[in-house]
């Protein structure tokens, strides 16, 4: 297959190390800095899931799209951050030389409403999502490591396109390191990611813990159990279903799977902070304050972990701001 990955950071890394070890033929766009470096330098995938150097011309690296040459894709996986989801869109669509009559999108993003915001470009069939809840950082531009790992990688369609296309895709994905299925519910993965996102992201990044830290402590798990507890009452009031009936239900698989298997692990949201980087909580607990709002259901507990993160934010770059220059 010839793949293009479009956004290598962690996430992207990692699946782009997957395919480059079961011989896929995999482009890689980035950051021009990075760009250069993957291509001087290669990358290494360490962690869990075992030792992977994809070497120096094993791929190819361009720091924007406008830098490929015609090139008829298989699939094109994009792993960029939520907020830039339109952006990305715009630029794809910008370049028909990257697609042939077959390629489709794959979507590896956190939160809700990315394919959406995909599909006011392209024809609905054409696009996938993938949901991922394994745990990927990045020490060095080029070094990605899998530290913790909850489920399978899914991938299905929102929109009912064929699942025949992904079947390749996944096999090259499990046969390169990382469990890896086809699914024909991959909504209710959504909305499953999004409770445990919503959950344990702002409220581990605010106070700095681990997921296994903020599950040991009463008050956290008490806030946590709010959480979702809101979440279900938006998801009935939008006509949204996940894989649990009720709250009750998936808080059971909540504490007893899912936080064990990524208890040592940091949010996204935390690594952002402490990067200076832009924050996704728009795409997460945002989603569920809008619908929220539409549909006339108070989530205080959300509110208040969203506006948390806010006010961190808003400080930072205050401290930023006022930080001397020499």
């Amino acid at each position: 297959m010839n793949i293009l990955s479009f956004g290598a950071g962690a996430v992207g890394l990692g699946l782009d190390s997957c395919l480059l070890k079961n011989g896929q033929t995999v482009d890689l766009v980035t950051r021009p800095q990075t760009a250069e470096l993957l291509n001087k330098e290669g990358f290494k995938r360490t962690g869990i899931f075992g030792d992977f150097i994809a070497q120096p011309g094993s791929f190819h690296a361009f720091s924007a799209l406008s830098d490929i040459p015609p090139t008829d894709y298989d699939f094109i996986i994009v792993s960029v951050k939520s907020y830039d989801s339109k952006k990305a869109a715009e630029d794809l669509i910008s370049h028909k030389n990257i697609f042939g009559s077959k390629t489709k999108l794959v979507l590896c993003q956190n939160g809700w409403g990315n394919a959406e915001i995909f599909a006011q470009y392209f024809p609905k069939e054409q696009i996938y999502t993938i949901r991922i809840i394994t745990g990927f950082t990045r020490p060095k531009p080029n070094e990605v490591v899998i530290t913790v790992h909850a489920d399978d990688v899914h991938i299905g369609s929102l929109f009912g396109a064929p699942l025949d296309y992904l079947y390749p895709l996944a096999k090259a994905i499990k046969d390169g390191g990382l469990p890896c299925v086809v699914v024909n519910d991959i909504e209710k993965d959504l909305w499953a990611k999004l409770l445990y996102n919503c959950a344990l992201n702002p409220l581990g990044a605010t106070l700095g813990f681990s997921y296994g830290a903020l599950a040991e402590k009463e008050g956290t798990r008490r806030i946590m159990e709010d959480i979702i507890q809101e979440i279900y009452a938006v998801m009935k009031a939008a006509g949204y279903q996940t894989h649990w009936p009720t709250a009750e239900e998936y808080i059971k698989v909540f504490y007893e799977k899912l936080v064990p298997a990524t208890a040592d692990h940091h949010s996204s949201t935390l690594q952002a902070l402490r990067s200076g980087k832009r924050v996704e909580i728009d795409a997460l607990t945002g989603v569920v304050l809008e619908l929220a709002q539409k549909h006339n259901v108070p989530v205080p507990v959300n509110k208040k972990v969203y506006d948390d993160i806010q006010r961190v934010v808003t400080e930072n770059r205050s401290r930023k701001e006022t930080i001397p220059r020499s």
